[in-house]
């Protein structure tokens, strides 16, 4: 059988960062968007309620670890062929909070990388943000998509996913519509060789760039991902990834 690309891959992960009993358990993020700090942990295995995410049983994980860079920890991701994302629920509206600031750094460009086609869709570093929405509102193709992705994954597709990526060629503000699934759209954060080995500080204000992907306004946030992948390239990158927090509008 043909190996399902990275784009296919990345429909069912989404599936899959939407945790059971999210909403309750993190109730109280809806007045206080935190996202767990990586800071804070001790080297070794993330810690909950950071979960590594399969994509299936059959694709090689991600490797994911807390590490001191500076006497800070940091999140260092190893992706060998391999498709895994670092996962954690939330439940917050981004309007509240809607600009995420992040730090991110990577070993190399992945050779012959390309978001734009499905059969090289591979990026070293991603954030993945997951959110909900009137599915009623949803194309006929896009609904029978999200019933064959449950169906797969046993989970519920979220309504809307927006990825911040790392290009290879594409312009900073890119949208880049994901080659498979209409209902994940990926914002270019940094692209080519010239930050590469640097820690990037960056911002991005949420709100407005789903608004500019999807042409509406975003609705609760569910789910905060990391994801270093190389599963449809075969070729091999790290990947290191400081706290994410939203912040307000100032």
């Amino acid at each position: 059988m043909r190996r399902p690309t990275a784009t296919a891959a990345i429909t069912l992960l989404s599936c899959a960062l939407v945790f059971a009993g999210a909403a309750d358990a993190q109730s109280e993020l809806r007045a206080a968007p935190l996202v767990p700090p990586f800071s804070a942990a001790t080297p070794g295995v993330p810690p909950a309620p950071w979960q590594t995410v399969k994509i299936n049983e059959r694709k090689k994980l991600t490797e994911y670890r807390i590490v001191h860079n500076s006497n800070v920890g940091v999140l260092h991701a190893l992706a060998d062929g391999s498709a895994s994302a670092l996962g954690v629920p939330v439940s917050f509206d981004v309007n509240a909070a809607p600009v995420l600031a992040w730090r991110w750094r990577v070993a190399g460009l992945i050779e012959d990388a390309d978001n734009s086609v499905a059969q090289k869709e591979d990026s070293p570093a991603r954030i993945m943000l997951e959110f909900d929405g009137d599915k009623s509102k949803l194309s006929f193709s896009d609904r029978t998509a999200s019933r064959i992705a449950s169906s797969l994954s046993g989970r519920e597709l979220p309504y809307a996913t927006l990825m911040y990526i790392w290009s290879n060629t594409a312009p900073v503000g890119t949208v880049i519509p994901n080659p498979h699934a209409k209902r994940i759209q990926m914002v270019v954060a940094s692209s080519g060789a010239g930050g590469v080995g640097s820690w990037q500080a960056l911002k991005r204000n949420v709100r407005d760039d789903f608004k500019r992907a999807f042409k509406e306004e975003p609705g609760l946030l569910k789910s905060v991902g990391v994801m270093t992948d190389t599963d449809n390239t075969g070729t091999r990158v790290e990947a290191w990834y400081g706290d994410l927090q939203f912040l307000p509008d100032r």
